[in-house]
């Protein structure tokens, strides 16, 4: 589990490395904001890296299907952000967060981080390892988002996935004008590497 936890981290460089700016109009939409939720971690993990599908000590990886999600963070002129802290967190395979207001009733998989971290490089790309979000009871699949710019207010948001039947019932995801919603969405299609699936998605910030 550690060499394939090694190989991810070592892995991240020649992916991102490998990505191409989006073109950028004048009049782009920006991705909206939307709430942090009730689970934001209590207390972060210690290990809290990019990976959140092989946490340190565990002998097996998460359960779910596991996915690389990349993209690159942008000001509203197409301009790379970069050094910028990105979070994600999730619930697990099980419909469990690691937070202790969490009222789940499944156990929660020792296997998955639950919570991570990427800083955008200078091209401003991340990349996190992490599984295709879960539905969570009352809420479509959805991963939370937050984004801490150099000298900038973070930015928080949510994450779903293209093609989601729930999305048409999900509460949060409606009150997005119809027009932004395709900005907080992203297509986990089958992968080509050692994940099953690869979701891009980039951000756009009203930066200047």
């Amino acid at each position: 589990m550690q060499k394939q936890r090694r190989r991810f981290l070592k892995g991240t460089a020649a992916i991102l490395s490998a990505m191409t700016a989006p073109s950028i109009g004048a009049a782009t939409l920006l991705t909206p904001r939307q709430t942090a939720g009730p689970f934001y971690p209590a207390e972060l993990p210690l290990d809290d890296d990019n990976n959140l599908v092989d946490v340190a000590g565990q002998e097996s990886p998460a359960r779910g299907t596991h996915a690389d999600l990349a993209g690159k963070l942008l000001d509203r002129n197409g301009k790379a952000v970069a050094g910028a802290r990105i979070e994600i967190w999730q619930c697990d395979a099980n419909g469990r967060y690691r937070h202790p207001r969490d009222p789940g009733r499944n156990p929660i998989d020792p296997g998955f981080q639950g919570f991570g971290h990427a800083v955008t490089d200078a091209e401003g790309r991340y990349r996190f390892r992490t599984i295709r979000p879960v539905p969570y009871p009352g809420r479509t699949p959805h991963i939370h988002v937050a984004v801490r710019p150099p000298g900038a207010e973070t930015f928080v948001t949510q994450l779903y996935v293209e093609g989601e039947a729930r999305n048409s019932d999900d509460f949060l995801f409606q009150r997005i004008p119809a027009e932004r919603r395709p900005l907080v969405l992203a297509d986990f299609a089958p992968g080509t590497g050692d994940a099953p699936l690869q979701a891009r998605w980039d951000i756009l910030l009203g930066l200047t």
